[in-house]
């Protein structure tokens, strides 16, 4: 293995020989390679030549073999102090190649070649903790989020439909990070006011057809600045009818009037349906009514359980590919439908699906890919990454006598023997933290370090981040349905936080709680459902 140094003009090459010396122990199965390499760059490159097992080879004056750690970035790096507290997991290539070489594979390598330099603590300019991570710039991060908000640049009028969007991500994100969002909502409601469509729901913009998508994030928005003038700004009675009207026979959602069906299209419905305290009786006016299917919520479960592919992840529809994206859809719309112990189980096969997440974490990187064989991408830290919670309550539970999976297997002795988690918390914060902040002045977050930072990558990665760095608890003794509203199963998470001895970043790194169901802040759902379910029924 070698090294490339540098020393006042010269730059040298440490070459790390596999020999032992004459009268020397075979070296402990427990040394790491980090560590070896730290005492060699703490020691004077003089001294090197007498020690055993190095060879240092003078380099030419250019830049050549400073690429090594970079990634071919283009500027020297240098090896932070603490690279013995790094586990060899995050600072090198996977040990098992496959060495068949295609397209993907190289495009695998290149994105390792590009997170190491962050990851082992040795990118110039950033400065790491003892553990070999970074801060949570906030004092970029935050800034970044205001300006969305603010009038955007003319080449963003192509985006006008996923305004509610913009709304969405910048407030999740600045709530997270600890900011006051109560000072949006005037803004908020001047703008959304107008989208909102007569037949129900809102479009994403002036003058655009109602859709699934942004009547999510707008009412989620909404309920974040909370109040009852936003809160009340959403005709209930024409959403009930709407959602009537993109209600499927087989039980799916449409996006839209004559749109897409997909499990996007359930997960929102039914985020709707729960927090507004909708009634759950189909309308006889919906072209999907028929005396086996008269609620809302009919055939909804059996046709998200038709969305697992026979990899074991969730596709957007029945005989598609699966998506991590899909896979947190599914399992929240499930998790407001029932008690996760009991409904998760019941229509969908929990150790496949766990064997598909698991293998969307990828080493060295730490981060998430959203489908087999692509690439990490900061935005799955929550796509992927917002799926343990809910399995995780899923496994915590006795197993269901009627569960429908004879394969479920995994029990609660399990998962605590697995550190009570089902992925490595480690790798995640370490991706997010090395790889995904925006180091210049520009701030936010980002899907890697070749990647621009975005107020959608932001959100999603402080979701992440929120959801790696807490614990989320099923309350199985919670309050019992109440009349006119969907089941009470999504208001039954609690919090702590997660605090190890090991723990790898400060605790002024830690962000707030997100809604493990939702993605809103803890409590702001259970206030929007409590305002609604005082109205009258209609």
């Amino acid at each position: 293995m070698t090294f490339p140094i540098k020393e006042k003009g010269h730059r040298h090459r440490v070459v790390f020989k596999r020999r032992r010396m004459p009268g020397t122990n075979p070296p402990s199965s427990s040394a790491s390679a980090s560590s070896t390499l730290d005492r060699a760059l703490s020691s004077d490159p003089q001294d090197l030549h007498q020690q055993p097992g190095f060879v240092i080879e003078e380099l030419p004056s250019g830049d050549e073999g400073l690429d090594f750690l970079s990634g071919g970035l283009g500027h020297p790096v240098a090896m932070a102090t603490s690279a013995a507290m790094i586990p060899d997991l995050f600072t090198t290539p996977p040990c098992i190649r496959d060495p068949l070489n295609t397209g993907t594979s190289q495009l695998q390598d290149e994105t390792i070649q590009e997170c190491l330099p962050y990851l082992s603590g040795a990118e110039y300019g950033l400065e790491y903790n003892a553990q070999g991570v970074p801060h949570l710039d906030r004092k970029r991060h935050i800034p970044f989020l205001h300006k969305s908000l603010r009038n955007l640049p003319a080449p963003y009028v192509v985006a006008d439909a996923s305004r509610p969007w913009m709304f969405y991500w910048a407030l999740t994100g600045l709530y997270a990070m600890g900011e006051d969002i109560t000072q949006y909502r005037d803004r908020l409601i001047s703008t959304v006011r107008p989208i909102q469509n007569a037949t129900g729901g809102f479009g994403g913009g002036n003058g655009q057809m109602s859709h699934l998508a942004p009547t999510y994030a707008i009412t989620l928005s909404l309920a974040m600045v909370g109040g009852e003038e936003a809160l009340d700004l959403i005709d209930r009675k024409a959403m009930w009818k709407w959602l009537g009207a993109l209600k499927q026979s087989n039980g799916a959602f449409q996006m839209s009037i004559g749109g897409e069906e997909d499990v996007r299209g359930a997960y929102c419905a039914v985020v709707l349906i729960s927090i507004l305290g909708l009634p759950l009786e189909l309308s006889p006016e919906s072209p999907s009514w028929s005396p086996e299917h008269t609620t809302l919520l009919s055939g909804l479960p059996e046709w998200v359980a038709k969305c697992q592919t026979f990899e074991g992840g969730i596709s957007g529809k029945p005989d598609a590919e699966s998506h991590g994206a899909y896979a947190f859809c599914a399992l929240a719309c499930l998790c407001i439908l029932g008690d996760p112990r009991a409904i998760i189980p019941k229509y969908l096969d929990v150790p496949r699906l766990i064997s598909w997440l698991s293998a969307r974490q990828y080493a060295p990187e730490g981060g998430f890919a959203g489908r087999t064989n692509k690439l990490v991408d900061g935005c799955y830290s929550h796509w992927v990454g917002g799926c343990w919670p809910l399995l995780e309550a899923c496994l915590e539970g006795p197993s269901p006598s009627h569960s429908s999976s004879e394969s479920y297997s995994i029990k609660k002795p399990a998962l605590e023997a697995l550190g009570r988690s089902l992925y490595s918390r480690e790798g995640l914060i370490r991706y997010i933290l090395c790889c995904c902040q925006d180091e210049t002045k520009r701030g936010g977050l980002r899907d890697k370090p070749s990647h621009n930072s975005d107020s959608y990558h932001t959100c999603y990665v402080l979701a992440g981040l929120s959801s790696a760095q807490h614990k989320w608890h099923f309350n199985a003794t919670g309050n019992p349905m109440e009349a006119g509203l969907t089941r009470s199963s999504a208001y039954q998470w609690t919090s702590e936080k997660v605090v190890e001895d090991s723990q790898i970043y400060d605790e002024e790194d830690r962000v707030r709680t997100l809604h493990p169901v939702f993605v809103i802040p803890e409590g702001a759902a259970e206030e929007a459902r409590a305002h609604f379910s005082s109205k009258e029924a209609f």
